[in-house]
């Protein structure tokens, strides 16, 4: 089989940051589990085309926990801890200069990935494509998010490679014929792709 392409998660492989979570128990004493439910609750929302902003979505919760920030300083603190991995950078650029379409599928919101575009210099450089769900309309693990990038992109699952950190997309990708792979880090995609032929 003839790869063409390999199609990436963008946050947890190509950029990490702490958990937020963490550290709003940490900084400003709000319980896990309180703060995922409302995190989930306000994402639901705000990674579709047309949302509210996100700090308008969490500005009632913030003001229940007595977390003082305005839309800025609310958006630096999240953004601000999220930092690139080079070593993905470096190995999907690499895929690139062979001639394989690199692609990126996130879930993700209009301020952040505004924030990307400005921060993350690789983003505009790197893939071929970017897919966000902000614009798309499409969230993982909607197998329709992965039946557009084949469309708009001439290509079919068995040519498409998939790494993701989340199993359930990797599942659904998977049953769609794309040949999925649950992210384990810069050197488990370099094995996974010197056992499938496109590294040497």
């Amino acid at each position: 089989m003839e790869y063409k392409a390999v199609i990436f998660d963008l946050n947890g492989v190509f950029i990490r940051s702490p958990f937020l979570s963490d550290r709003f128990r940490q900084d400003f004493g709000v319980p896990t589990e309180e703060f995922l439910s409302v995190l989930k609750e306000v994402m639901a929302h705000v990674r579709l085309p047309g949302a509210d902003s996100v700090y308008s979505r969490f500005l009632p919760h913030l003001q229940k926990w007595g977390v003082h920030l305005t839309e800025e300083q609310f958006l630096d603190y999240w953004f601000g801890a999220e930092k690139e991995v080079p070593e993905m950078i470096t190995l999907a650029s690499g895929l690139g200069a062979r001639g394989m379409r690199v692609i990126i599928l996130s879930n993700n919101f209009r301020e952040r990935a505004e924030y990307y575009d400005r921060n993350f210099r690789f983003l505009r450089e790197m893939p071929d494509a970017v897919y966000y769900s902000w614009r798309t309309g499409l969230v993982k693990p909607d197998e329709a998010a992965y039946r557009l990038i084949m469309k708009e992109n001439g290509l079919r699952p068995e040519e498409c490679i998939y790494f993701d950190d989340s199993e359930k997309n990797v599942s659904v990708a998977s049953a769609l014929g794309i040949r999925a792979f649950d992210f384990d880090g810069p050197e488990q995609v370099r094995t996974t792709l010197r056992d499938l032929g496109v590294l040497s």
